[in-house]
């Protein structure tokens, strides 16, 4: 079963849409729990088959579960799916968030069709971090726009059609970019190899002239970056958020947005080493400004769900900082922010959802004192709050630090910069916690508001648990990561282009700690 497990999680939540339709509509809310469970239950078996000792081969490059189907042989172009230590965990994330938000929904509208775009969405997540092929991963990539479409235009508020517009707009213009891409390395190297294929390991064992990895850097980075979203291509996700229904805001902030970052780590990096080197100073400036411009717009926001979509902007240039550290440590550390970043800001957004429920507003001017009247929602907003402000015991610590400290290796002043990341992140959340949580109840409305309800309680206790868990005791998440983010490093240096701009003896100083520990 384990050769086709992978195709089961990838398809399994399509067909569970697909059956959800002739599902009566009062029973379609339990169904819909029923099949994510059955697919968190598949994700974690994935994990229990996982070998932590595996070997680094030239045929595998550290791929697990590989399973190959040829599509178009002419073209090398083939079904294939597998994981390592990076994909391992964002497929369980995806399942994870999935399951807790189908959990949270509390959307009764044309439910029918909104659990069966949640499931596609879910396959199309699924499917990119599991493609090794570059044309199957450019379809599961480009399907997940559909799904996201269709939750913000139709169960979106105010101004959603816009939000929904801009979205597609920003994201499709992005991947027109990266398929170029996609397609002109499929080019050079059928030029250099005499056969055509899309396959992901033989392309990372194929290395390109400078000047091209600077072209398809640039071209694939632009679509990734779009995704992330990256300064200046982020006007499109505090709108979306803005408007997008709360489920549609955690499927987005918790795993959507990793697919551009995962992008950065999956191709960018092994398959340009050099140009990622040359670029790394520009995209260590560019995560500098999000850290701190982003922050700083957060604290000036009067909406909450505003505060959360612009704190998610700053996390992720710390992501960013991580991955072009170019070593590890920093690697390692951004592909756990991901995972840190989905689980908490997930978590901030359902809870941004609970009091939208109640009093259908998001304005910050529209609370105060509610502590008094909902103790245990804020004692739950007090401790997400924190872990996304980077408080020590917690996952979201985690990730920031390992990031953090792999970026100081590369450069200690920018790092130091990226550092007030936890300290703005404290100042614009305890703003946000002071405004909306203490003080006396003045609106009479807020007087009556219920505290969190058992479905609620339900999908907030397991994101609290798990960010406690990770927060403390790291290591089986942290293990496999590290080791493929060991492997990534030294592939780069090796693939690096010889004599070409010093760019493997760069490498080598910022990962000689490492090498001769590969395997």
């Amino acid at each position: 079963m384990s050769s086709y497990l992978l195709s089961i999680l990838v398809f399994f939540p399509l067909l569970g849409a697909l059956v959800g339709f002739a599902i009566p509509k009062d029973r379609v809310r339990i169904y819909a729990l029923v099949i994510a469970a059955i697919e968190f239950a598949l994700s974690l078996y994935l994990w229990y088959l996982f070998d932590y000792d595996y070997k680094f081969t030239n045929d595998s490059l550290g791929m697990q579960f590989v399973y190959s189907l040829p599509v178009i042989e002419s073209l090398g172009i083939s079904y294939k799916v597998g994981v390592d230590g990076f994909s391992l965990f964002l497929i369980i994330l995806s399942a994870f968030i999935t399951l807790i938000a189908l959990i949270a929904l509390g959307e009764t509208e044309r439910l029918k069709n909104l659990v069966a775009s949640i499931l596609m969405l879910e396959m199309t997540m699924i499917g990119v971090f599991a493609a090794l092929d570059a044309i199957v991963f450019y379809f599961f990539w480009e399907f997940s726009l559909a799904p996201m479409l269709y939750i913000i235009g139709a169960w979106g508020s105010g101004n959603r059609i816009y939000a929904a517009v801009k979205f597609f707009i920003y994201t499709f213009s992005g991947s027109l970019l990266l398929l170029l891409g996609i397609l002109y390395f499929a080019w050079l190297f059928y030029q250099d190899m005499g056969y055509a294929t899309f396959d992901i390991i033989q392309w990372h064992r194929h290395p390109i002239a400078y000047s091209a990895q600077l072209w398809l850097f640039a071209a694939m980075g632009i679509g990734f970056a779009v995704k992330v979203p990256m300064f200046p291509f982020h006007t499109w996700l505090p709108y979306a958020h803005g408007q997008a229904p709360t489920i549609g805001s955690i499927l987005l902030a918790a795993v959507l947005l990793k697919m551009g970052t995962y992008g950065f780590v999956r191709f960018s990096l092994p398959l340009f080493p050099d140009a990622s080197v040359y670029f790394a100073p520009f995209m260590g400036a560019i995560g500098i400004i999000m850290v701190i411009y982003a922050a700083m717009v957060a604290f000036a926001q009067k909406d909450i769900k505003q505060i959360i979509a612009y704190s998610s902007i700053s996390h992720m240039g710390v992501i960013i900082l991580g991955t072009f550290a170019l070593n590890a440590e920093g690697i390692g550390g951004s592909v756990f922010f991901m995972l840190s970043h989905g689980i908490i800001s997930g978590a901030l957004f359902m809870l941004v959802g609970v009091i939208y429920d109640r009093r259908h507003t998001k304005q910050l001017s529209e609370f105060g004192g509610i502590a008094s009247v909902m103790p245990i929602y804020a004692a739950i907003f007090m401790f997400m709050a924190m872990a996304s402000a980077g408080l020590p015991l917690t996952m979201g610590f985690v990730g920031e630090f390992l990031s953090l400290l792999g970026y100081f290796r590369a450069s200690p002043i920018m790092a130091l910069l990226a550092g007030t990341s936890i300290i703005l992140g404290a100042v614009y959340m305890l703003n946000l916690y002071r405004k909306t949580f203490y003080g006396a109840v003045t609106i009479e409305a807020n007087k009556t508001l219920t505290d969190l309800n058992r479905r609620e309680l339900a999908a907030l206790i397991p994101l609290v648990l798990v960010v406690v868990w990770l927060g403390v005791y790291p290591k089986p998440v942290l293990a496999p990561i590290d080791k493929a983010s060991i492997y990534l490093a030294q592939m780069m240096a090796i693939k690096s282009v010889p004599n070409e701009d010093a760019t493997r003896q760069r490498l080598e100083s910022l990962n000689s700690p490492m090498f001769g520990g590969g395997q």
